[in-house]
């Protein structure tokens, strides 16, 4: 997957007052594992939603394999999954099985192949003895779990993740740790569990709505620890 952001800056603006998040970001993405740290506040937010047209640039572009977001956001989204921080606002039906399956109300599969689908995922992630809870009543671990499998049953080629693990306690923390570590699909996570970043390809630090730093996990953590001790 080749995702291109060219000279991209960002403003929130509400009535009068205006709010510059991005400032003048270009970067090219194509590794398999890409992380995204800074400090809240640091637009790295704001960047994760440009990068399957949640949000559209003030200035500049984003190019998903060839699909512009701001004149294809609904192609893009078919192409990057999102994962929020919070497992409910992204919860919609009332059971677990029914918000699996309500990404595919509009797919051209058969019954039969939605079902098998729903099935499968609530299977790989442990939730197919819940199919028939109401979903809001899951442990936080099971609710992003839920979360994760409402947005891979559409089988995107990737996943924008924005601090899965932030609300969560350290045993689902971890849970959710190693199910992000099994994906096959490209993702590109914001973290403040640096620890989630082991073995990724590459890592980007943001400051001020600046990229900062962008290297090697190694590297450009150990500069993300600098500014904030500075």
């Amino acid at each position: 997957m080749l995702i291109d952001i060219a000279h991209v800056t960002h403003t929130y603006t509400a009535g009068p007052a205006s709010r510059t998040v991005l400032r003048d970001v270009s970067v090219t993405l194509t590794e398999r594992r890409i992380g995204v740290v800074g400090h809240n506040g640091s637009g790295k937010s704001t960047f994760l939603r440009l990068l399957n047209g949640l949000i559209v640039p003030s200035r500049g572009r984003v190019v998903v394999d060839g699909l512009d977001t701001a004149k294809d956001a609904a192609g893009v989204r078919r192409t990057i999954g999102f994962l929020f921080t919070d497992p409910d606002s992204q919860i919609i039906m009332p059971t677990v099985a029914e918000d699996v399956a309500f990404g595919l109300r509009k797919s051209a599969l058969s019954k039969e192949e939605r079902a098998a689908r729903v099935d499968a995922l609530l299977t790989r992630f442990g939730l197919d003895g819940h199919r028939d809870h109401p979903a809001h009543l899951l442990s936080g671990g099971q609710k992003q779990l839920l979360a994760l499998a409402s947005v891979l049953v559409t089988e995107p080629a990737a996943l924008v993740m924005d601090e899965p693990t932030t609300l969560l306690d350290l045993r689902n923390a971890a849970l959710i740790g190693r199910t992000i570590a099994d994906l096959g699909q490209t993702v590109v996570l914001a973290t403040h569990h640096l620890h989630l970043l082991d073995g990724f390809d590459r890592v980007l630090v943001f400051d001020d709505g600046r990229v900062v730093a962008d290297a090697a996990p190694t590297e450009a953590l150990a500069h993300y620890r600098r500014l904030m001790d500075a």
